[in-house]
């Protein structure tokens, strides 16, 4: 069963300014946009790179390599060369201290 992980502190998130966060292996992009904070895998499906060195706009996450984008809130690759859409984690908020259930 997956664990929530404290993983930021709320006010640290910049809207739409992704954030690289590790739980254990796994690494994590969050994004702050104005209907909550989401948290997608912060590995690229095209090639490895991460996506929050990357930039995004509108709910879009752009890959700083190649400029694959995908759906910040549904992890759905949007653009070629990425086909493959990317993990997705649950996030809450508690006293100003964000978590993702990873």
């Amino acid at each position: 069963m997956p664990d929530w992980h404290r993983v930021a502190e709320e006010a640290d998130l910049k809207p739409e300014t992704p954030l690289g966060v590790r739980v254990g292996d796994t690494q994590i992009a969050l994004v702050r946009l104005e209907d909550g904070i989401y948290a997608v895998s912060d590995v690229c499906t095209h090639e490895y790179a991460l996506l929050s060195e990357g930039f995004c706009e509108d709910g879009r996450l752009e890959c700083p390599l190649h400029q694959a984008c995908f759906d910040i809130r549904t992890g759905k690759a949007l653009t070629e060369p990425a086909e493959v859409d990317l993990a997705t984690y649950p996030v809450k908020v508690e006293d100003g201290a964000v978590f993702v259930r990873v």
